[in-house]
């Protein structure tokens, strides 16, 4: 019988034996190199000579460029931080669309199987480090627990450790000194051994499309005012020093004058050979604000670049109104959606489908493997939605439950998960136990629309209405007849008062004319109800 054979996100078989080994192992001249450093006496024309190499394809000299300018730059490093780790947000394992059950049942094993992973906060954070770089390579180490095969580890490999080959698409490759059987130079990556995320912030061949390529002009220009900033404070407010010695001196009492000179200069203090003069001049003169003007213009360029925007990242307290930094923002937010939906595709494609491959839990291929959805969804005002949606339920808009509990933040409760409840209403703590819930409910509402109206019921809004201009008053009278009373002898007293021309027979009369009535209602209830079962 023929051994099943598994398959790459690319259709081409995986070769299973050295998937447990790392496959820079065997590459341990990349493991020793160190780095060139070349922003050290970076000039203008080293700086074009680092970009030219990398288009002729040795990008070596401009990756290790682009680690010394996030190390050294502080305002890039801060911009790209904000950037890469506004990617770290909550993740879940998401079926293919119109999925079977046998997909979901696999997408929610899966997203055990992911959740397993260690550290996979720092694999979504390395894999961010392409958008700065324009790709970043993870190297995944294979083993098994069991039956099932999961990441040992997920390790980030330096940018300078590759090579491009262009041919009719381009190819990224580890370094090597082998060549292919078409003397193309460079290893091809592994298919499940790497997660190898690309991020173009423009679009062209990959060696220009990295974010950084856009920011090493102004880092150049940024070091050089600097610099000159620092020479400038170095001399500011110190006088000029010149010292004088005689037509015979010799070398040695010129060397002499002249320690003591650099010795006054610091140190306020110092001595000179007799017969020499140190004459102070004006102390140096200037205005740093040229050099701080072009420190500022290059930061926040590099803010515009990185986030956007600039007042996001900074305010200077004339233009950075609270309405443009919100714009600003959500300027910002649209740059992390978007590096959200690039990150989504590279992790489905290499780590995603991989385990789910390697375990069984993609039958159907790629196409219709679970999927990584990073979500960035920001929670709504609870007091706004509280308002809103009952308002918007009332007229008929159908909102589902998932969808408001997950634009509130609120979790949906698990089977047998206890829940919180409204407080119960001071009707219904009085009901008794055997009493139904609609008989409660029919004291504070009213009948549902499906329900027929009884004739009794129907009565009651007209009496109340029309009994209301004459009893409201008397009712009135009776409340405060009420509080003043000490004892039911006042209470009946007052009640005779209240209607001194009304005699015994008359209120007896008109309660026996109210007890027909209700008879009489309750009676054509009956009847209605009667009826409607006979249909």
């Amino acid at each position: 019988m023929a051994k099943s054979m598994i398959l790459g996100a690319d259709g081409q078989p995986i070769e299973m034996d050295g998937i447990r080994t790392p496959q820079t192992s065997q590459l341990g001249h990349l493991q020793r190199e160190l780095q060139s450093h070349p922003t050290r006496g970076l000039t203008p024309s080293k700086l074009a000579t680092i970009l030219d190499a990398a288009e002729q394809g040795d990008l070596t000299a401009q990756f290790d460029l682009f680690e010394d300018m996030e190390e050294k730059d502080g305002h890039i490093a801060s911009e790209m931080g904000k950037r890469r780790r506004a990617c770290l947000v909550d993740w879940e394992i998401v079926p293919p669309d119109n999925a079977s059950a046998l997909e979901k049942r696999n997408a929610e094993q899966l997203g055990e199987l992911v959740q397993s992973i260690p550290d996979l906060e720092d694999v979504i954070f390395d894999a961010t480090d392409a958008i700065g770089k324009g790709f970043a390579c993870l190297e995944i180490e294979w083993h098994r627990e069991g039956k099932l095969w999961l990441p040992k580890t997920v390790t980030h490999r330096p940018q300078s450790w590759f090579q491009l080959h262009r041919g009719y698409r381009q190819e990224l490759r580890l370094r090597s000194n082998t060549a292919d059987a078409d003397g193309i130079q460079g290893e091809v990556l592994r298919p499940f051994n790497w997660i190898t995320h690309v991020h173009k912030a423009k679009s062209g061949y990959l060696e220009r499309t990295a974010l950084f390529r856009q920011l090493v002009w102004t880092y150049l220009f940024k070091n050089y005012s600097v610099g000159d900033l620092a020479e400038f404070l170095e001399i500011y407010g110190i006088p000029v020093r010149l010292g004088k010695y005689p037509a015979n001196a010799t070398e040695k009492e010129k060397a002499t004058l002249l320690r003591a000179l650099v010795g006054i200069g610091h140190n306020a203090a110092g001595i000179i050979p007799d017969g020499m003069l140190i004459d102070f001049k004006d102390a140096a003169t200037g205005d740093p604000k040229a050099f701080e003007l072009m420190i500022s213009w290059c930061e926040r360029n590099q803010s515009k670049v990185i986030l956007g925007g600039t007042l996001t990242s900074g305010a200077d307290g004339k233009s950075s109104t609270n309405a443009l930094g919100n714009v600003h923002n959500e300027v910002r937010k649209d740059l992390r959606d978007g590096d959200l939906r690039q990150l989504n595709t590279t992790l489905t494609r290499d780590l995603v489908y991989a385990m789910a491959t390697l375990n069984g839990l993609a039958p159907g291929g790629i196409k219709r493997c679970p999927r990584m959805q990073l979500t960035a969804d920001e929670t709504e005002d609870m007091k706004s939605m509280s308002e809103s949606l009952p308002k918007l339920v009332s007229i008929g808009v159908q909102v589902p439950k998932t969808w408001a509990n997950r634009r509130l933040g609120i979790p949906l409760p698990q089977a047998g998960e206890e829940v919180l409840a409204p407080a119960p209403t001071a009707t219904a703590a009085h009901a008794t136990p055997d009493t139904p819930p609609a008989a409660t409910a029919a004291l504070t509402a009213q009948p549902a629309p499906s329900q027929p109206r009884t004739v009794a019921g129907a009565m009651l809004p007209q009496l109340a209405s029309q009994a209301d201009p004459a009893a409201g008053g008397w009712v009135a009278q009776l409340r405060e007849l009420v509080m003043r009373a000490n004892s039911l002898q006042d209470i009946r007293d007052g009640l005779e008062q209240l209607l001194p021309d009304m005699t015994l027979d008359q209120y007896a009369s008109a309660l026996a004319d109210a007890l027909a009535t209700a008879e009489l209602a309750g009676r054509h209830d009956v009847l209605q109800e009667a009826a409607g079962y006979g249909h």
